[in-house]
């Protein structure tokens, strides 16, 4: 009940500081052009009876104009014109009325209808009234969709985040689970075992981590080396990781378990195929306001175009829509060859925790 109240009451703060800034404006002018052509002293006393005047009958065009609101142009402009003049006539009566009593001797009331002259420019002033009125009501309105614009951008943004992360996390999943059944396989319990409980730590963290968050790069390196130990136990001297963060970038912001399924493509391509193993670098540094995390490892490259292609089906493209959702164009992904092995770089803003 207090969210709807308190929108209308700023709402009304806002209306009647208008409405008597806008009135106190017109005393001032007419002040001013008073003394500007030495008017008399009763004459003063007509602009405030005009001002105070205006305050109160204008007033309740506010409510006309709130009908008027939202009706089509060939009814809301005869409605607003006809409410305009019909609050015009009124304040007329009562400013002559002033003129009557402090200045009777330059205005002569032979006819009650004399109280009605100078209805028209009465017209001009309340119009101008109405059309700010509803220029104010437009410009509320247009900040309004676009507050609910933004809004649901964001949460179709955020769902879109989300989708990205979950349809990593069964692809990994089920990479692994082969891994463990290869373990068990060659009677390797042991070591399978000890992959089962690192899946399960790893799980755990995917799971506690919700995909809108954000972590600094040293968390990053604390989440992979979870899914690295299980590699290893997979591959054991086969693979080699090395990491070359840079201080600078240790704090710096990134969407969490960005980089696991590049490494994991790496390891697939670079790693498994090969008898001797290979080798898996992660460098990470800040420069020029933006962050720049890249890896490589040091197998064949793109000798197979197959091997892009299928990176970009699953763990490459999903990582290049993150970074395009979150950051747009001020992210960028670049996959090279790096003689030896495949290098792919990620660059987008770098934020602080």
């Amino acid at each position: 009940m207090n969210v709807a109240v308190a929108p209308k009451r700023r709402r009304d703060l806002m209306f009647w500081s208008l409405h008597v800034l806008g009135w106190s404006g017109y005393a001032i002018s007419h002040y001013l052009g008073a003394l500007l052509y030495s008017k008399p002293a009763d004459y003063i006393k007509v602009i405030f009876v005009a001002a105070l005047a205006g305050v109160v009958v204008s007033a309740p065009l506010r409510y006309a104009c709130r009908r008027l609101w939202g009706l089509r142009p060939s009814l809301l402009i005869p409605g607003a014109i006809v409410a305009a003049y019909v609050t015009a006539l009124a304040w007329r009566v009562l400013v002559n009325r002033a003129y009557a009593v402090f200045m009777p001797e330059e205005f002569y009331v032979t006819h009650f209808t004399d109280y009605f002259g100078g209805a028209i420019s009465g017209l001009y002033l309340m119009s101008c009234w109405v059309g700010l009125y509803f220029a104010a009501r437009y410009y509320e309105s247009t900040q309004q969709q676009r507050e609910a614009s933004l809004r649901a951008s964001a949460l179709a943004q955020q769902a879109q985040l989300k989708m990205l992360r979950y349809q990593l996390n069964p692809h990994f999943l089920f990479n692994t689970l082969n891994a463990i059944s290869t373990l068990i396989l060659d009677n390797r319990n042991a070591v399978a075992n000890s992959a089962v409980t690192g899946l399960s730590e790893f799980l755990r963290y995917t799971l506690d981590q919700d995909p809108m968050k954000k972590v600094t790069v040293a968390q990053e390196i604390e989440a992979l080396n979870l899914y690295l130990n299980i590699e290893k136990m997979r591959f054991g001297q086969r693979l080699t990781i090395e990491f070359a963060i840079d201080e600078s970038a240790q704090d710096a912001l990134m969407p969490s378990l960005l980089l696991q399924p590049l490494i994991e493509n790496a390891i697939k391509y670079a790693v498994a195929p090969r008898e001797e193993g290979g080798r898996v670098s992660i460098a990470g540094r800040v420069y020029g306001g933006m962050l720049h995390l890249s890896i490589a490892d040091d197998g064949p490259g793109m000798i197979d175009s197959k091997r892009l292609t299928n990176g970009l089906g699953v763990g490459l493209r999903n990582t290049r829509e993150r970074l395009e959702v979150l950051y747009g164009d001020r992210s960028s992904v670049e996959v090279q060859n790096s003689h030896p092995g495949l290098r792919v770089a990620l660059f987008f803003p770098a934020e602080r925790a």
